[in-house]
C-alpha cells in the first residue's frame, strides 16, 4: 500500500518512510485490510495533516486512538462527522467549552472548524481495527506521530499544546516549556473528567496565550449543522450511521 503525505508535511516527513518502523507498518496496515476492517478509512490516514499545514499550527489537541466504532473516525482526533452521534470525551469537552467561555454546545461533533485555522488534532496512533480499541497500538505510528510533535516543537515557537490524561502527558514529555504553552489535565472522559478537566479553562487560557504571542485566537464556536438537510441528503445517497 503507498501512503501520501499532504503536500506541505511531505518535504518534512518523507524521511520517516524510508524508515524500516514505517515499513514494517505498511506491511501490517496491508495484512490488515486484507483480514479485517480498518478505521479510518485509508484516504483519512493523515487528515489532520491536510486539514492543518504544518505552518498554520497553533494549538496540539493529542489523542491517543482513533474511534472504533462504525462511521466515527475520520481523520480528526475526538470528532465525527454531522450525523454521528456526539462522544462522550467530546460531550465533556463541549461542556468545558460552555463553562469557560460561555459557549453553547454544537448539535454535531465535526471539529474541521478548528482544524483549519490551526488547531492539530492529532492522534497518536492513526488507525485502528474495528470494534478493536488500540488494537493498532505499538505498531509504528506512535514513532511517526512522535516525529510530529518533535518538528513542531523544533521549527514553531509559541504553539499550545493540550495534553489531557497520563497518555498524552508521556508523549508530550519533550516538549519546550520555554518555547511553548503546555496545558494539562486529566482526559475528559466520563470516567475522568470530574477530577479536573472541568474547571481547567484550558480554551480561554490557549486564546490568550495565542493573543500575548501576537497570533490569532481560534474562534471555539461550532456552527450548527442543518440535521434535516444531512439526514435527506444521506437518504437520498443510501447513506447512515
Amino acid at each position: 500500500m503507498k501512503m501520501t503525505l499532504p503536500e506541505d508535511w511531505n518535504p518534512l516527513l518523507s524521511e520517516e518512510f524510508q524508515k524500516d518502523y514505517m515499513h514494517s507498518l505498511q506491511h501490517f496496515l496491508a495484512s490488515q485490510k486484507q483480514a479485517c476492517k480498518i478505521f479510518p478509512d485509508e484516504e483519512d490516514y493523515f487528515a489532520a495533516l491536510s486539514a492543518t499545514p504544518f505552518n498554520s499550527v497553533k494549538v496540539v489537541i493529542l489523542g491517543q486512538d482513533p474511534y472504533h466504532g462504525e462511521g466515527q473516525a475520520h481523520g480528526l482526533s475526538f470528532s465525527v462527522k454531522p450525523g454521528v452521534k456526539v462522544p462522550p470525551s467530546l460531550v465533556n469537552m463541549y461542556k468545558e467549552l460552555e463553562a469557560d467561555l460561555n459557549i453553547s454546545p454544537a448539535n454535531h461533533g465535526y471539529l474541521q472548524e478548528w482544524a483549519e485555522q490551526g488547531v492539530l488534532l492529532l492522534n497518536s496512533v492513526l488507525t485502528v481495527e474495528a470494534h478493536k480499541a488500540g488494537s493498532h497500538q505499538n505498531k509504528g505510528w506512535e514513532t511517526f506521530t512522535d516525529k510530529i510533535i518533535e518538528l513542531i516543537n523544533e521549527r514553531h515557537q509559541g504553539v499550545v499544546f493540550l495534553l489531557w490524561g497520563a497518555y498524552a502527558q508521556k508523549k508530550g514529555r519533550k516538549i519546550d516549556r520555554e518555547k511553548h504553552c503546555v496545558l494539562e489535565s486529566v482526559h475528559p472522559s466520563p470516567l475522568s473528567a470530574y477530577r479536573g478537566f472541568f474547571g481547567c479553562q484550558h480554551f480561554s487560557k490557549a486564546n490568550t496565550y495565542l493573543e500575548k504571542e501576537g497570533k490569532t485566537p481560534i474562534k471555539w464556536p461550532l456552527k450548527d449543522v442543518d440535521m434535516k438537510a444531512l439526514s435527506t441528503e444521506n437518504e437520498q445517497i443510501g447513506f447512515s450511521f
